[in-house]
């Protein structure tokens, strides 16, 4: 872990910082792609989290400088599927603020994700990148990471 970095276990509190951070993650990725993706509301996001953190529905674990405060997050869901073999996690998002990039804080935030997945007796951790080949480095973070491309596409529809 990198001296002056914590992984602790986000709670509601720290809901405003994850979703500043979630929207400068959301921003990053529709500067790259040129694509307006992603609706993004700071207020709506820190209440949605909130509520999400306080049902148990959403695990997130937040990198904090001793003195710049969170640089980055990950957060989990969990999921069943027959194909996973029972139950598993999904990273939705992972994000480290750029100047902390290349400091190990991504590295340390997925060997936290890992140790949460086994304690909660999960078979896999997934994870989606975003859109590539402007995201290879997110791709071979994770493989470098231990995951293995899996095939297929993330396909959505609202309802």
């Amino acid at each position: 872990m990198t001296p002056t970095i914590t992984i602790v276990k986000a709670t509601a509190q720290d809901s405003p910082d994850v979703a500043c951070m979630v929207g400068e993650l959301l921003r990053e990725i529709m500067d790259a792609t040129g694509v307006q993706t992603f609706n993004f509301d700071l207020e709506k996001t820190t209440g949605r989290l909130q509520d999400l953190i306080n049902q148990e529905k959403y695990s997130v674990f937040v990198a904090r400088d001793a003195h710049q405060g969170a640089v980055g997050f990950i957060a989990m869901v969990e999921s069943h599927a027959l194909y996973a073999e029972g139950t598993f996690g999904t990273i939705p998002e992972l994000y480290v603020r750029p100047e902390f990039r290349s400091r190990h804080v991504g590295l340390d935030l997925v060997a936290q994700a890992k140790i949460f997945g086994q304690s909660r007796g999960w078979k896999r951790l997934e994870v989606t990148t975003p859109p590539l080949p402007l995201f290879d480095k997110t791709l071979a973070f994770y493989e470098r990471e231990g995951f293995s491309i899996t095939g297929g596409r993330k396909l959505k529809v609202a309802l």
